[in-house]
């Protein structure tokens, strides 16, 4: 009996050092300890614990704690995560977001449920919630000046090229009509304190305009979320008909490059710094007075290095503004200088390596065309 438990634990073993089952089947993340007995992949521990969910789909086991027998193991062996992924993956729409570890636990969780439960991509042309080129339906949106919720009609037109909402069910007139390619929209649930928080933003007339809703169906807000990036991607396809499926990718939501805290002071570098909240969008850094204004106070344009623009850490000595944050950031550009401060160095060093990622990054025309436009700058 030692003698099999042995072997089972060798075999488990050999199984689990195949470079295939380095990262987890599910978000990527390096060194799965868990694995799905009855759907043959290596998960992480955040995985397991949303396969766990759904008993009737998948049954997990730790890799280092638990027992495998034979049968287990063998079918471990003969599935892996790279079978595995052929049979649950094998038709992903070139726009649907596949999340990573980054990603909040509502993105995770509908990712494997629409794989596994679903079986959303398991077969060519099936007809999926999102697919459509046009999507109706209710959410919740968070009034801009009194911060309730209110329910809302939004309609997404890929015929039209634009999103829009309706303060009322039979309104024939929309609130809003955004035009498809200047929209993003990124989960977060933190900042609007629900697990289904939905934020999107769009350009109006080159100034950044949030959006905050939710539903509370987990499924219909990611397939919303979906929906706008097929909508998204069938535009720019038109738009930019020698683009590769891959570089029209890149150009669909994104996540925001770094968000939080930190204080700042005004163009004359005297007045005192205020605490305010930033976003850094690409090469907009945005400040809000509140994480959920529906507009900025103030934004700057973050050019490439080679354009004179780069980031250093402290401020310039000098500085006579009062500041309660001594953790100091220079952001220098062929204008001024923009001077903030960061509560702890851990802040200070992400806000910096989020800056330097930015500059290191050579201009497109596009953004040479956005600083031009860009008249916005930071008021005291």
């Amino acid at each position: 009996m030692a003698g099999g438990k042995e072997w089972s634990m060798k075999a488990l073993k050999e199984v689990w050092k195949r470079a295939e089952n380095s990262l987890c089947a599910d978000c990527g993340k390096p060194d799965p300890d868990w694995a799905s007995s009855t759907l043959g992949v290596f998960i992480c521990l955040s995985c397991s614990g949303i396969h766990r969910n759904i008993p009737s789909i998948s049954k997990v086991k730790s890799l280092k704690v638990d027992y495998w027998d034979d049968a287990q193991v063998q079918f471990l062996a003969k599935r892996g995560n790279a079978v595995t992924k052929a049979i649950y993956e094998a038709y992903i729409p070139i726009y649907y977001y596949q999340p990573s570890y980054n990603d909040c636990q509502l993105l995770r969780e509908q990712w494997i449920r629409a794989k596994y439960e679903r079986k959303e991509f398991t077969e060519p042309g099936k007809q999926l919630p999102y697919s459509d080129g046009v999507k109706e339906g209710i959410l919740w949106k968070r009034g801009r000046d009194n911060g309730q919720f209110l329910p809302r009609k939004f309609l997404l037109s890929e015929r039209e090229g634009c999103l829009k909402y309706f303060t009322k069910q039979d309104a024939k007139e929309p609130k809003i009509n955004v035009k498809i390619d200047v929209i993003n929209a990124t989960f977060q649930p933190e900042k609007i304190g629900n697990p289904n928080g939905l934020q999107i933003t769009y350009l109006k007339d080159n100034k950044t305009r949030n959006i905050f809703v939710y539903h509370e169906s987990g499924k219909e807000v990611v397939d919303w979320f979906n929906a706008i990036r097929s909508v998204q991607f069938h535009y720019l396809k038109v738009a930019f008909p020698i683009a590769s499926d891959n570089e029209i990718k890149n150009r669909l939501t994104r996540n925001f490059l770094k968000e939080g805290y930190m204080e700042k002071t005004g163009p004359k570098q005297k007045e005192a710094f205020k605490k305010r909240w930033f976003t850094l969008d690409h090469r907009r850094l945005m400040y809000f007075k509140d994480p959920l204004d529906a507009f900025a106070k103030g934004e700057v344009f973050v050019g490439s290095g080679e354009n004179g623009y780069s980031v250093q850490k402290g401020l310039p000595s000098g500085t006579q503004g009062n500041f309660s944050w001594h953790y100091g950031i220079t952001i220098v550009t062929p204008d001024r200088e923009y001077l903030f401060t960061c509560e702890t160095e851990t802040d200070q060093l992400d806000w910096i390596t989020a800056f330097t990622s930015v500059i290191n990054q050579s201009m497109t025309p596009q953004e040479y065309a956005s600083k031009c436009l860009d008249a916005v700058s930071f008021p005291s």
